[in-house]
């Protein structure tokens, strides 16, 4: 007969056995202090992977581990044949252990690859190894080869081809330049998964020749270079814009095959011009959510992880402004063989049957064979208690002795399944693995669990004990299928000593462990609030309730942090006193009560406060209250008196009484009521039921005072409930059901024994009787069985030992709901205008909407424009009309553009099914304003306006309006003239205007439906303003304005200073003594010193004739005045360095001209610099 076989092992040296035919992860524990010399079949623990490439710079290592009792000899075959290890010098076996290490120094790597496999043996069996294939790594150099340099227009597509060496495992590709800088890469030029680089279109930028394509081998870590490719952009005849076509993968469909659980890389590049954007979709479905991602620019699709579901059909699709195009790649999902069930060790006694099963899938299905200790199950010996059934191996009335280990292999083309399982006959009396006397500890209504781990062939039976009585199964104790006793809500009750015992057809074995519940950790004196001045001290309080076993640490936070590692901070025992306080201690601080089980924490703020000037009256806390007494005792009722402490310089606000209820929740002190500071009695009502201690708290502005002393116990008798459960609700979890939620009754409020609550429904406005069900300690109940959208009438009624409580409250609810089951019909659209439509339907009938009808969902989107194709599909919008609306307004619709619509039903379910699809278009409207409105300056009297139609026609254009006006120096608007254009128009030259004159322009363009918004521009008819600008601008400057002004002064101090010396008194020495006898106009200069004759200013203001010879001999009569142009263009004359004019001394013979006879009158400009100079 079939058994499952299972035990549990706890502690650190103990391990978990499970038995049976179909278990997990079964081992034969063999710590040798437990079960010493317990025999095992071989298992292989350590193996290298089934695809083993190895660095031919190092030593070859081939793992193989295996564990069994006695440990295990190995062995292993290459190709299929014996591999004797022991007879190849350079290969060695590590000790105890089928790991190969093989030195191949001076060897060639080739010698030693191959098929592994190894063999574990043991007298029990023999464990396989994965068949371990051994390739070195190979990373090939390039082939010489000459590459010719590319040359492509502009424009054009290109791609440059990397084709690297075949290497092991592949290599890495990626493209440099000579700089080894990576080349740019964008959505124009990518890498594709093969390595290649692909250019959509060139430009004049793509021009180089370090196109270098490497390789680099991962496993070696050695890069390989492709030979520079040198590309030659030409632009004589560029290639013209062109929709996209595909160049990776070409055509309009093609094929991937990917494994299950691989990555799916898809790819698509497409050349154009423009560069064409790359988008993904699935076709009938869509793309794994999480699972998908973009690469390379939008041109890889990636997914992870794939499953069968990622199977069918995917559309790239390459879209630029003249068009687009679109690639189907079919997906075929192919499988390796992977386990459903693996083989399981199993474990048997004598005589006992079980089953071995091997269960592997794949695509396509895989083949299973299994074989016994490394033999094909067919080739070993024959055994008539094992026999094969459907793929499994069944065992029946199996003997000592015949344990053995089975291999199944699942292959099928994409790879294989090795997985081995031993069977193990033994006979074993049970044994119990758990520690003895073993204690667990736990706090009081928490979960306790006791282990009880065992090991025994047959599989042992266990059955626990408390105090020598058997423990049963139920509400209070819960024994799991590993045989761990559990106590949900563990009570100091369930202390005590507990017995696990451990039988099978073998013997017994029983095991003692104790369970000790402790009481909780509670802070019964918490922290309070404290105001305290600057300098000043504050103590908080933090006052522990515990276990007496247990011995709780004490922590203190500030603000959630550690405290401020500051000698001003002291922690007691019990609490904590800040010395000096300053500004930055205020916050909030944290006690934490830890134990080895539990802990509780409390906190309260610290404020501080300035300091007085004189020293302050010292307030504190007041004294507790002292000689509680209880009077006027009654059934429900009862007087408490006390008399108060010291008030402490600071008046009594208010005494807080608290009680104790012991009976129920015994150490916790709960807030009663209050009455005011001048008090010193109370009434107090009190409830059935409950063991009563008091205690009294004053209040004054510093805090609370410790709590006065408890009285003595006041018990009251037990009642009925006074109260049922409140906050009953009725919530509709799902069409067949109810569920019944309340507010459980405290302790305090049960007033008796035996709290139980009577839970009553029936289905509104039918004739029919209540259902009703007593309940214990939960708090919901769920009604299965109910009609969809139903009204149902609840009440919940507290119940205990001495009756029940008042008449419960009505409560209405409906059952849950579900989704609706009718479309909307007769939907209707009505087009208002080109941007708004009207939208109504037929209500669906109330009865199908199933629940409560919240509403209907309008969607509709835009399928097309009526004038041109949209770039993309636009997503749906929807509109939502609350209750019975059936008629809509839908905005915002584009203009001469087809919809779609449809509405459904929806509560709060969901949404029902999807009316027909309604189709409606929107008429023409005005367009959009005209694009990129340019004007540019032609001639002196010339413009040319050029634009481009609206982004946005909405219709069918009728043309443009275009107006124009001078605008004058003051910003001034002139006429205005109007021009009616073609629709096909993008340009206008404008003739005969102003020069010099900026112009203003208007456009619109015009639809039957009238005009579109103005864009406006401005130009200029003078083609270099800004230069004219410039040098008017100089010429106004600062700096320009000081310079001419400094040399106009120089200028007139020069003429004042000529004109002085020119008007001056007394005689020039000309000539000491001249020849009376000569001509006095014809004075000759002395040639000795080259001055003339004397003359005097007071002479008649009259011109002296001078005479001058030409070079032809002649006398020039009545030319008295002195001139530079008679100096200057003689040819002989000319400039000193200081601007002196010289020549008329120097030595011309033909120039004997007496000077001396020159005018006496005022000189003019050019006669003064001749006389200074």
């Amino acid at each position: 007969m079939d058994r499952k076989r299972s035990c549990t092992l706890c502690g650190g040296a103990v391990m978990l056995l499970l038995l049976g035919h179909m278990i997990n992860a079964l081992e034969v524990p063999l710590d040798p202090k437990v079960l010493e010399g317990l025999p095992q079949p071989p298992t292989i623990t350590h193996q290298s992977p089934k695809d083993y490439i190895i660095d031919p710079r190092e030593n070859i290592i081939i793992h193989c581990e295996a564990k069994g009792k006695p440990h295990p000899s190995f062995s292993w075959t290459r190709n299929g044949t014996h591999f004797d290890a022991e007879k190849d010098s350079k290969v060695i076996m590590k000790p105890n252990s089928g790991t190969l290490v093989i030195d191949i120094s001076g060897e060639k790597v080739e010698a030693y690859e191959g098929v592994y496999q190894c063999i574990a043996r043991n007298e029990h069996g023999s464990a396989l190894s994965n068949n371990i294939v051994i390739r070195q790594s190979r990373s090939p150099l390039w082939s010489k080869e000459r590459i010719e340099p590319i040359t492509v227009q502009r424009g054009m597509s290109l791609v440059l081809q990397c084709r690297p060496p075949a290497g092991l495992p592949p290599p890495i590709i990626f493209w440099m330049d000579n700089n080894f800088q990576r080349l740019p890469q964008n959505s124009r030029v990518s890498q594709a998964l093969n390595g290649d680089l692909y250019f959509s279109n060139v430009l004049m930028d793509d021009n180089r020749n370090d196109y270098i394509c490497y390789a680099r081998f991962p496993h070696t870590q050695t890069i390989q270079q492709k030979q520079p490719i040198t590309v030659n952009v030409l632009d004589n005849s560029p290639s013209g814009e062109r929709a996209p076509t595909f160049m990776q993968p070409p055509g309009m469909h093609s094929t991937s095959m990917v494994l299950k659980g691989d990555t799916l890389q898809l790819e698509c590049i497409a050349d154009g011009l423009p560069t064409p954007d790359i988008s993904w979709s699935k076709v009938n479905g869509d793309l794994p959510s999480g699972r998908f991602s973009f690469h390379s620019f939008q041109k890889t699709l990636k997914i992870t992880e794939v499953t069968d579901a990622d199977g069918g059909d995917y559309r790239c699709l390459a879209r630029n402004r003249l068009g687009s195009n679109h690639h189907i790649i079919t997906v075929v999902v192919r499988a390796a063989p992977f386990w459903i069930s693996a083989p399981q060790n199993l474990i048997l006694a004598p005589k006992e049957s079980g089953m071995l099963t091997c269960r592997a899938d794949g695509n396509p299905k895989p083949t299973v064979t299994w074989s016994v200790n490394g033999i094909p199950i067919e080739n070993s010996h024959k055994d008539p208690s094992r026999k094969i059934e459907n793929g499994n191996i069944i065992l029946s009335d199996v003997q000592t002795g015949s344990s053995a280990v089975y291999q199944c292999n699942a292959s099928n083309e994409y790879g294989y399944l090795l997985g081995n399982a031993f069977v193990s006959v033994l006979a074993e009396p049970p044994r119990v693995l758990t520690p003895p006397n073993h204690v667990y500890s736990v706090i009081t209504n928490s979960r306790a669990l006791l282990d009880c781990a065992s090991f025994g062939s047959p599989l042992p039976k266990i059955t626990w004990f408390k105090n020598g009585q058997s423990v049963l199964d139920g509400d209070l104790y819960i024994i799991h299928k590993n045989n761990t006793l559990e106590i949900n809500v563990a009570r100091p009750v369930h202390s005590g000593k507990y017995t696990c015992i451990a039988s099978n057809s073998l013997g017994n074995k029983e095991n003692h462990v104790y369970l000790e519940v402790k009481e909780p950790t509670r802070i019964l004196r918490q922290p309070e609030y404290k105001v305290v001045q600057r300098n000043g001290m504050a103590e908080f309080e933090c006052k522990v309730k515990h276990d007496p076993t247990l011995f709780p640490s004490m922590i203190w936070l500030k603000d959630n942090m550690e405290l401020p590692d500051d000698s001003r901070f002291e922690v007691g025992s019990d609490s904590l006193t800040i010395h000096d306080v300053r500004e930055d201690d205020e916050g909030n601080y944290t006690c934490i009560r830890n134990t080895t089980l539990d802990q509780d924490s409390a906190s309260a703020m610290l404020t501080v406060v300035e300091a007085t000037p004189t020293p302050p009256i010292i307030m504190e806390q007041p004294d507790p209250p002292r000689d509680l007494e209880l009077t006027d005792q009654r059934e429900h009722s009862v007087r408490l008196t006390w008399t108060p402490g010291d008030e402490n310089n600071s008046p009594i606000q208010l005494f807080l009484i608290q009680y104790e209820d012991s009976l129920h929740e015994p150490g916790v002190w709960v807030n009663m009521t209050e009455v005011s500071g001048t008090s010193t009695t109370a009434h107090l009502e009190l409830s059935p039921y409950v063991y009563y201690s008091f205690r009294v708290l004053a209040l004054n502005e510093v805090g609370l005072s410790e709590p006065s002393a408890p009285s003595r116990q006041y018990r009251t008798n037990p009642a009925q409930p006074e109260v049922n459960p409140s906050d009953v609700e009725v919530i509709g979890t799902s069409p067949d059901s109810i569920t019944i939620t309340w507010r459980e009754l405290t302790g305090l409020e049960s007033n008796g024994p035996g709290l139980q609550y009577k839970v009553s429904w029936r289905q509104k406005d039918v004739d029919q009787q209540w259902t009703s069900l007593p309940l214990a300690n939960v708090s919901q109940y769920v009604v299965t069985g109910t009609p969809t959208f139903t009204p149902y009438e609840v009440t919940v009624q507290a119940v205990n030992e001495y009756g029940p409580g008042p008449s419960p409250e009505v409560v209405l609810g409906y059952s849950g709901e579900d989704l609706p089951t009718v479309a909307p019909e007769n939907v209707k659209v009505y087009v208002q205008n080109w941007t708004l439509a009207e939208v109504s339907w037929d209500a669906v009938p109330l009865s199908t909407v199933q629940g409560r009808l919240n509403g209907y969902k309008v969607s509709y989107w835009k399928l097309r424009s009526l004038q041109k194709q949209d770039p993309e599909p636009k997503k749906p919008q929807e509109l939502i009309f609350q209750g019975n609306e059936t008629e809509g307004l839908l905005f915002g619709l584009h203009p001469y553009s087809q919809y779609n619509l449809n509405i459904r039903a929806f509560n709060g379910k969901g949404d029902g099914p999807t009316s027909s699809n309604q189709i409606f278009e929107t008429p023409e409207g005005v367009p959009g304003p005209p694009a990129d409105l340019k004007v540019e300056n032609l001639n002196l009297d010339s413009l040319i306006v050029k634009w481009a139609p609206p982004v946005e026609h909405n219709g069918h254009l009728t043309g443009y309006l275009l107006k124009y006006q001078p605008i004058n120096t003051t910003d001034k608007l002139g006429p205005l003239k109007e021009l009616l254009l073609a629709a096909n128009e993008t340009s206008i030259t404008l003739d005969n205007l102003k020069h010099s004159t900026r112009y203003k322009f208007y456009l619109n363009a015009k639809t039957v439906k009238g005009a579109g918004p103005t864009v406006t521009e401005e130009g200029v008819t003078i083609m270099d303003e800004a230069m004219t600008s410039k040098q008017v601008d100089i010429a106004t400057q600062g700096w320009f304005i000081g310079l001419m002004c400094a040399i106009a002064l120089l200028i007139l101090v020069l003429l004042i200073v000529c004109f002085i010396k020119r008007n001056k008194g007394g005689k020039y020495p000309v000539k000491e003594k001249e020849d009376a006898h000569q001509d006095p106009e014809i004075q000759p200069m002395k040639e000795d010193d080259g001055t003339f004759g004397e003359y005097s200013d007071t002479e008649d203001h009259k011109p002296l004739k001078g005479s001058r010879t030409p070079s032809n001999g002649t006398v020039k009569k009545d030319d008295s005045d002195d001139s530079l142009v008679d100096y200057g263009e003689g040819g002989d004359g000319q400039f000193n360095e200081d601007g002196s004019f010289i020549g008329q001394y120097s030595g011309k013979k033909e120039k004997d001209t007496a000077e001396g006879n020159e005018s006496s009158e005022a000189p003019s400009p050019v006669n003064a610099m001749n006389s200074f100079v």
